[in-house]
């Protein structure tokens, strides 16, 4: 292929104007819309509370945006390829192009371009942005809107917390900090080589460790076992506070390193709570890609002249966006419950799409 396919024309200019013009203009009526709606659902937790009007626009609504446009891009691709693409071939442009010599491979080009784009941007939101302000809105949820001190209701935790490390806990108190019937064994050579125990440990913010009370220490490494205990001593350990803490929503909140960093002292660890990382990191790379399977699925459909105008179209590519949206959502039940690897559950959306764009491509009008 020349590279002169690939140089940008004034035909290209035309598409990418009318998909990005479109897009972004289709983004912020929705975006309007929303917050208008949410205004007057939470408009009694804002009073009730207390919220000042300073948090509300700035913590809130400032860091909502980022995280709605990422949530719901595939829609906003959707719409915004149908309904231009609609009007394109409406008004015979579509029919003018193609008969100018113009193959319809070739006129798929700018829409890719822009594709490219959309999926880019959406990309470093995933990685850059939504991270930082996912932290500010989950926090303004919890004092002004929730309004509830989150409840570690976890009983008989186990951890790994280093090689040959293992911590155990009863339970754990976020009213106090404190962990309740602490365990803490140490294994080498698949043998134990000592046991510490303790009626509770209190995490220590000065010193970043751990207050254990009523402790006792079985010594295990030589031939005759040595006991220790006393009526407290502190240890540092590499389990801190926010360990218990953590929940399913905290990794929203996580930098893709931070993320990795998570996933890899989950896996050590044994820890269930794996499966909501895998699920974030793989959704991360996943929506944005949709971006270039929704576009060739919408213009194939859209590029057609119709009876009756863009509605029927406009129709269909809400329907196949939500259904997308919803099969992405649907999907992580499939890493919940063991059922596929995270990878292949949270890409399985855009594979099944992938092959429905590919149909819809061939039977498009060339």
């Amino acid at each position: 292929m020349k590279l002169s396919t690939f140089r940008i024309r004034l035909l290209d200019r035309y598409i990418i104007r009318k998909f990005i013009g479109t897009f972004f203009m289709a983004l912020l009526l929705i975006i309007v819309i929303v917050i208008i709606f949410d205004i007057s659902e939470k408009i009694d937790d804002f009073v009730d509370k207390e919220a000042p009007l300073k948090a509300i626009v700035f913590d809130y609504y400032t860091n909502f945006i980022p995280y709605f446009i990422n949530m719901f891009s595939p829609l906003f691709v959707f719409i915004t390829v149908i309904f231009f693409t609609s009007k394109l071939a409406g008004n015979s442009e579509i029919i003018a192009m193609l008969s100018g010599g113009v193959s319809f491979g070739r006129l798929m080009y700018p829409y890719f371009l822009s594709a490219l784009f959309i999926a880019m941007m959406s990309l470093s939101l995933n990685l850059f942005v939504i991270p930082g302000a996912n932290q500010k809105r989950i926090a303004f949820e919890e004092q002004y809107i929730k309004g509830q001190k989150f409840y570690n209701t976890k009983r008989n935790i186990h951890y790994q917390i280093a090689p040959g490390q293992f911590v155990y806990v009863e339970s754990f108190s976020t009213w106090t900090n404190t962990a309740y019937k602490f365990t803490l064994e140490s294994v080498s050579d698949s043998h134990l080589a000592s046991k510490l125990t303790a009626e509770s440990a209190v995490w220590d913010s000065t010193s970043g460790g751990w207050k254990l009370k009523n402790y006792s220490i079985r010594d295990y490494s030589t031939s005759q076992q040595r006991i220790t205990f006393g009526p407290e001593i502190d240890t540092v350990i590499s389990l801190t506070i926010d360990d218990f803490y953590r929940r399913e929503n905290t990794v929203e909140t996580l930098t893709y390193n931070e993320l990795n960093e998570l996933i890899d002292m989950q896996r050590l660890r044994g820890d269930s709570m794996v499966k909501y990382s895998l699920i974030e990191k793989h959704t991360r790379f996943a929506v944005p890609f949709s971006a270039f399977i929704l576009t060739l699925i919408g213009v194939s459909l859209s590029s057609k002249k119709r009876r009756g105008g863009i509605g029927l179209n406009l129709g269909v590519g809400i329907a196949l966006s939500f259904s997308y949206i919803l099969f992405l959502r649907f999907s992580q039940m499939f890493v919940i419950t063991d059922t596929l690897p995270p990878w292949l559950a949270m890409w399985l959306p855009n594979i099944i799409y992938a092959v429905i764009a590919a149909v819809l491509y061939r039977l498009a009008p060339k």
